[in-house]
């Protein structure tokens, strides 16, 4: 590692590593990112899967609650650099058997009196904490290691508490007193399932609240266009600040790669351990080769040739859709998952982009995204059971559909290395693996070679489209092997 070619070497080209390679960028650094796939984007790729002219899809992520809200992004300010965001009216819905969806509003008040008799109490878990919602999506979002200063005044610390008492009310098996209306409980819960975990437990607990808290104030908003949008600004930054990306670059060993002054690697735990073999200490090898892996996701993207027929029409409002009945019924099915066996009838998410996105419909067709919870490096095929979860709810669902290309847990990591087994949260999710991730550690970012990181979601804070992770493990490279003490503005 003598010699350096370049100053900063980053593996992986998804939002963590670009977050991460931006932030060097900006800081006057010369960078070079290495993209194993052909396309740039990681988790958040649009691609045409030939599936139907002119219809593309998001392979990974589709929808950004934190595109717009999580600090990172705040500061790099993606809609000064162009791109636009669409908003839908209903961040998320809930469809229910026999009786009208449970719609989460953008709008607290519009929710209150559409949930009727729960309203008054889904005002009083989120009213509080949308006061001052910076502090919710901080205490989410920090990198569990340090205060950040929001969180450091009364009022701050108030709030803290707040969140934290809503937290563990839903992590508990007491889960249903706060929230006691059928309605209102299978509504949180659908955002909970996110994390793909046991339910109640901590870690879909502070997902459903930091996410839902979310959805009434900035809202759950995609960029026109799809996912691709945001990858390609965060490219072009890195460019006009000297930095460059090469595809099909696979890295299995940092020799690999040029010899430079810091490597940051937006990997999973086990894939960092192999780049680095032979050269991290035993102790930081075994911890990132036993990081567990989390439950799995496996992914269908439908073509259709009209909006999906919901049975209640609002659901078409909705830029989300969690698909799975009641509270009970998807905490049987994520508890299956957790066991190992398929559910029958698994938490499905739906998204159709179309709603709010009318340019993403080409002569009369639309991309549908949708991926089902199933365990982990499950090999069956789940089209079947995503499109009889649909048909559930939306009668004649299965006359709409075109094409579809299916991806079986077992083969996520084939379009995207980190995916493990179907794994889209780059290792478990749990209240405890939120803090000691990807390894206990007071510093979860080094690898234990002086200039090297881990900057993926295996880190703190959280698998998400927020760029928090790089952002982090950048800033502490910037300091330890730079000597910069003040990140860079990123902002356009």
């Amino acid at each position: 590692m003598s010699n350096p070619q370049v100053d900063v070497a980053v593996v992986g080209s998804g939002p963590n590593g670009l977050a991460a390679a931006v932030t060097m960028a900006r800081a006057g650094l010369s960078v070079q990112v290495f993209e194993a796939q052909s396309s740039v984007g990681g988790g958040a790729r649009t691609l045409d899967l030939g599936l139907a002219p002119g219809i593309t899809h998001d392979i990974c992520s589709a929808v950004h609650p934190l595109a717009i809200s999580s600090p990172f992004f705040v500061d790099f300010d993606l809609r000064s650099r162009g791109l636009e965001f669409t908003t839908p009216e209903v961040s998320y819905a809930q469809p229910l058997d026999d009786q009208p969806a449970a719609l989460a509003f953008h709008d607290l008040e519009a929710t209150v009196d559409h949930l009727g008799a729960a309203g008054p109490e889904w005002r009083r878990f989120f009213a509080p904490l949308l006061e001052r919602v910076d502090d919710a999506i901080w205490l989410s979002l920090g990198d569990k290691r340090s205060i950040p200063e929001t969180l450091r005044d009364v009022p701050g610390i108030a709030n803290v508490v707040k969140f934290g008492m809503r937290l563990l009310s839903q992590a508990s098996p007491a889960w249903n007193i706060p929230l006691s209306h059928e309605t209102s409980q299978s509504l949180f819960t659908g955002v909970a399932a996110h994390a793909i975990g046991g339910l109640p437990s901590m870690g879909t607990a502070a997902t459903a609240t930091m996410l839902a808290t979310v959805a009434h104030a900035g809202g759950w908003p995609s960029p026109v266009g799809g996912s691709q949008a945001i990858i390609d600004a965060m490219v072009a930054d890195l460019e006009a600040h000297g930095g460059s990306v090469t595809t099909n670059a696979r890295i299995d060993h940092v020799s690999d790669m040029p010899s430079a002054r810091a490597y940051l690697l937006d990997t999973s735990a086990l894939n960092a351990a192999q780049i680095f073999s032979g050269l991290i200490p035993a102790r930081v090898d075994k911890s990132l080769r036993s990081f567990k892996q989390g439950n799995a996701a496996a992914k269908v993207d439908f073509v259709l040739n009209g909006p999906v027929p919901w049975a209640d029409p609002n659901i078409n409002r909705a830029g989300t859709i969690h698909v799975g009945g009641t509270r009970t019924q998807m905490a049987a099915a994520e508890a299956d998952v957790l066991a190992g066996r398929m559910p029958a009838h698994p938490v499905c998410l739906v998204s159709d982009p179309t709603v709010f996105d009318p340019s993403r419909e080409v002569n009369g067709l639309r991309p549908l995204w949708t991926y089902a919870h199933v365990p982990f490096d499950c090999p069956l095929d789940p089209t079947e059971y995503i499109i009889e979860q649909i048909e559930r709810f939306a009668p004649g669902f299965r006359d709409t559909i075109v094409s579809y290309n299916s991806i079986p847990a077992s083969e996520m990591a084939g379009h995207n290395q980190n995916l493990i087994g179907g794994d889209i949260a780059t290792g478990l999710v749990s209240f405890y693996r939120m803090m000691a991730r990807p390894r206990t550690s007071w510093d979860n970012y080094s690898l234990g070679v002086p200039g090297a990181y881990l900057c993926s979601a295996a880190t703190p804070p959280a698998p998400g489209v927020h760029g928090m992770n790089g952002w982090f493990a950048a800033r502490r490279a910037l300091k330890t092997q730079f000597g910069i003490t003040e990140a860079p503005s990123l902002a356009p």
